[in-house]
């Protein structure tokens, strides 16, 4: 029996779309802001995509709004395979790259070519950083933990003794995507410090 070539091209999608599904499985380090438990991987990708709707008047001018957030709902598909780094771990952040790029190669390649292609490149935009909704995107990315942060008293900052020159050192990256978002990050990790919620 013959497959139709757009019984295979649904097939193909099926099966990504099966795959996509334990991104809800990949636990990361952060909070909830209601303190009730720690945020899976979809749930950081809907509420970035959802903070470049909100925020679109921060990104750089003329960006693409919806092509950020198709990169943020892409970007960390890869995760499903290598699982969520640390950011602040300097020994797994080393490992990631390799790690994601081979994640990359299988995960994409269960779609049809071409939407293969499309996503991967959405994927690797993010990474390089070098459009300005990419830039923008990582931004949104760094943003969201230290607003989720903020809000549950220094949620996972402490946890893991991270210090206020550090998060500073990821509020760059975020001012090159959005000054406006990277001001108001800064006063944030100031005032987290003031309160006792982030050490120097």
């Amino acid at each position: 029996m013959t497959i139709a070539p757009e019984e295979d091209r649904l097939t193909a999608q099926i099966a990504f779309a099966v795959e996509i599904d334990k991104l809800k499985r990949v636990i990361r380090r952060n909070l909830l802001m209601d303190g009730s438990r720690r945020e899976n991987d979809a749930e950081h990708s809907w509420y970035v995509g959802m903070l470049a709707l909100v925020f679109a008047e921060h990104a750089p001018p003329g960006a693409d709004i919806q092509r950020v957030i198709a990169m943020l709902l892409v970007h960390d598909l890869v995760e499903i395979d290598a699982g969520d780094t640390f950011i602040y771990d300097p020994v797994a952040v080393a490992a990631q790259a390799q790690a994601e790029r081979t994640a990359a190669e299988r995960i994409f390649a269960l779609l049809p070519a071409d939407q293969a292609a499309s996503m991967r490149e959405l994927w690797e935009e993010f990474e390089a950083r070098e459009t300005p909704e990419a830039r923008f995107a990582k931004a949104l990315d760094r943003f969201a933990p230290i607003l989720a942060n903020h809000n549950t008293e220094g949620g996972t900052w402490p946890l893991f003794r991270v210090t206020a020159s550090q998060v500073k050192e990821k509020v760059r990256l975020i001012e090159e995507g959005s000054p406006s978002l990277g001001a108001y990050a800064m006063e944030l990790v100031e005032l987290s410090v003031a309160r006792g919620h982030l050490s120097e």
